[in-house]
């Protein structure tokens, strides 16, 4: 057996098991989730229950009120995340060391206690508002609506896209910062030419993780957001335990599914389109 053989017989042994995982843990059951989102109730297949989610009022709000809240926290992470980076990037001292050192801490508190957390810190009788009450101010519903479920994202994301962002913008050479700054290169100038092309694959990595994380939430949504409209994945769970219907919250999630998929699919072509510039 010649070596180029052997190499590609050892390539595939490494990456069966991997392919096998894909294959049971995702794969698998999307197929079937798709499939058993086709099925009717009467022993046929059709579209019906994708059409249900556009045609139905309650079903229409859900799935704007999704993509509202999920644009709204991708856009808050990436701009809160990216100003944090650049600040311990580009400055020293002991606000920074400070911010270094707490960044990470919401990492390892675990979901459900941040969420009551909230709840205490936030609600219409929490701690926040007993202290404004004082001095006259009422705090603005904040828990079972929509700005309570932004704020847990908030909380869940910010600290892990920091933390890429700042490996990206650690990688940067000083001297490249230092030349452009030579020849008198001003700081937006310095950021739109230099700091953000150089980080732009990270960047693209966090905010696809952000908007991955944030479309298939439940914790929070389930804990501090409104009886309507839902979140997707608290919508999912309530027709499949509540109303019976598990061809219906199979569509849902093939549905959020394909929400991922189109995000994935510009991350793949940028990613492609990258590499091929790089080749040229």
């Amino acid at each position: 057996m010649s070596k180029e053989a052997k190499q590609s017989i050892t390539g595939l042994a490494m990456v069966l098991p991997s392919f096998a995982i894909l294959l049971i843990v995702v794969i698998i059951p999307i197929v079937q989730s798709f499939i058993m989102s086709l099925s009717n109730g009467s022993g046929g297949y059709d579209l019906s229950r994708y059409t249900y989610l556009f045609t139905d009022k309650g079903m229409r709000n859900n799935i704007v009120f999704t993509l509202r809240v999920t644009a709204i926290t991708c856009v808050a992470v990436m701009l809160v995340s990216y100003t944090l980076a650049i600040y311990m990037r580009f400055n020293q001292g002991p606000i920074v060391n400070l911010i270094r050192k707490t960044y990470m801490i919401p990492l390892f508190i675990p979901g459900v206690i941040a969420t009551y957390g909230l709840i205490n810190l936030l609600g219409n009788h929490g701690w926040l508002a007993r202290m404004l009450e004082v001095v006259g101010i009422t705090l603005p519903r904040i828990i079972f609506d929509e700005k309570g479920i932004i704020i847990a994202n908030l909380w869940f994301n910010i600290p892990f896209t920091t933390m890429l962002l700042s490996s990206a913008l650690s990688g940067i050479p000083s001297s490249v910062i230092e030349s452009a700054k030579d020849v008198g290169v001003g700081r937006l100038t310095l950021f739109t030419r230099f700091i953000f092309p150089l980080s732009y694959k990270t960047f693209l990595v966090a905010l696809t993780f952000v908007f991955m994380g944030v479309i298939g939430s439940f914790t929070a949504p389930y804990l501090i957001g409104a009886n309507s409209p839902q979140m997707l994945g608290v919508s999912m769970q309530q027709v499949f335990s509540v109303f019976q219907e598990r061809e219906q919250a199979a569509a849902i999630a093939f549905f959020s599914f394909l929400l991922c998929s189109v995000l994935g699919a510009f991350y793949i072509r940028s990613m492609a389109e990258e590499e091929k510039a790089n080749k040229m």
